[in-house]
């Protein structure tokens, strides 16, 4: 049996074949490295990006440690963003499935108290949230962790970088008894060896190289100057035409106003950062992942937690001043042994970040002549999907089933119309092909979605 396999780790009967059925096989270079010490009880503290199988590796390591029976709190998970705890949350959901009523409770900001407070009071075995939102919990005595084994830090980097250092003190003071620490960040700041002293004891260190190899991401550089930025960046992308890309800003503000830029240009642009209502901030991740909007303009701490499978391209319209971010950055295309684009724009006085990137990544990197990008075209790509936005959700007890039979009931449109469904407390999202919109729009409009009427409408 090769060690690479699940089944060579000490994991129970039911467990296994669950990931079997799940499709796991093989073990990833951080499950491989880290399990083995999670599954021992040791406090682990591993260098891994999003997509590196982590979320995998610790939910295995605190499901191993759950006592089903006992409907205490026994796993906390921090997470930076409300984005990312729902992502955890459905695969810790995904990997219990081989036993039942294990409750997994999300906990962030930005959603209503109340609801939360009445999840809480039914009890739950593993809660994910955001640290702000715990902490609140925790003041306010509706949230217990006397019974606690294991704490995960995901993404503690940008835990960090939000100002979240005093919630993750304060959460980790109404731990009473010893506990499992599990550690997880992309890069490793003086900060995070800090956090990991105050945090725990004798940890296991792993590190999963994050040099990304040439043959999948293509990286090319472009030097330009300042005021060029804009007209570059839309050269880029109209002569490349991805059908999924990301453009990097170190800023909000920038990051609103490229988004603005591209927008009014005719692109299918869409800003994402911090000063986003959750609302908004919802329907432009909806959007992104559907495929009714090709471009996503984002500030490093926004992205995080995004887990888009394909993503064709990577701009930076600004370099970031850490190489290992800008690695971090550029792995997210090219995954799965697709071929993935990486490109950065650059001012003559940030050669100096160039440079670090070069030798972080112990290589030269390629440079290619901003003055060969082809004219804007007059008519620019047009996403192949768009998103109707019905407003009708969970609470609503509406499923994606309901949404999907709605449409192509009789006289609607083909199945193979409609895209991604999404489903949150209130709304819902439906992709569907463009050239069935009207049709679409028009048959959930006077028809019915589990017998009631909702409201429907296009986003733009």
């Amino acid at each position: 049996m090769s060690t690479a396999d699940f089944a060579s780790l000490p994991l129970s009967p039911a467990m296994l074949k669950n990931l079997h059925t799940l499709g796991f096989e093989q073990m990833t270079p951080i499950q491989a490295q880290s399990l083995p010490s999670m599954l021992e009880g040791s406090d682990v503290i591993a260098k891994a990006k999003t997509g590196s199988g982590k979320t995998v590796a610790f939910g295995l390591g605190l499901l191993s440690r759950l006592e089903v029976q006992r409907y205490r709190v026994q796993s906390l998970v921090l997470c930076p963003t409300r984005e990312l705890a729902d992502q955890v949350a459905k695969e810790l959901r995904r990997l219990a499935r081989f036993t039942q009523n294990i409750k997994v409770l999300t906990l962030c900001g930005g959603m209503p108290f109340g609801p939360q407070i009445g999840s809480l009071e039914h009890g739950a075995h593993i809660v994910v949230g955001t640290p702000g939102r715990v902490q609140e919990h925790l003041r306010k005595g509706t949230l217990h962790l006397d019974d606690l084994n294991t704490l995960v830090l995901d993404e503690a980097d940008r835990m960090l970088d939000m100002g979240f250092a005093d919630a993750m003190r304060n959460v980790v003071s109404y731990i009473p008894g010893p506990h499992q620490t599990l550690l997880f960040s992309a890069t490793y700041p003086d900060s995070i060896s800090e956090l990991s002293a105050e945090f725990q004891t004798d940890p296991v260190e792993v590190t999963v190289e994050s040099i990304h190899s040439h043959s999948h991401i293509e990286q090319q550089f472009y030097e330009i100057e300042r005021d060029q930025r804009n007209q570059v960046l839309a050269g880029l992308l109209a002569h490349h035409q991805p059908e999924s890309a990301v453009v990097f800003c170190n800023t909000k503000k920038a990051c609103q106003e490229v988004a603005d830029y591209l927008s009014q240009l005719g692109f299918y642009a869409q800003a994402l950062h911090g000063d986003l209502e959750q609302k908004i901030r919802d329907q432009v991740l909806v959007r992104f992942a559907n495929k009714s909007c090709s471009i996503l303009v984002a500030t490093d701490v926004a992205a995080r937690g995004l887990d888009i499978k394909d993503l064709q391209a990577v701009i930076n319209y600004e370099l970031s001043r850490d190489p290992e971010v800008h690695v971090h950055r550029i792995g997210r295309t090219g995954r799965a042994g697709q071929k993935g684009l990486a490109l950065s724009l650059v001012t003559p006085k940030e050669a100096y970040k160039v440079n670090a990137i070069e030798e972080y990544q112990q290589a030269e990197v390629s440079w290619a002549d901003a003055a060969t990008l082809p004219e804007l075209p007059e008519l620019l790509p047009t996403p192949s999907m768009a998103t109707l936005a019905i407003d009708g959700g969970r609470k609503n007890k509406v499923r994606p089933g309901d949404i999907l039979g709605a449409l192509t009931g009789q006289d609607g449109i083909a199945g193979a119309d409609v895209g991604k469904i999404d489903i949150f407390e209130f709304h819902a999202y439906v992709a569907v092909r463009r050239s069935a919109v009207r049709k679409a729009l028009a048959k959930l409009r006077n028809g019915k979605i589990k017998g009631r009427q909702f409201k429907v409408r296009q986003l733009r």
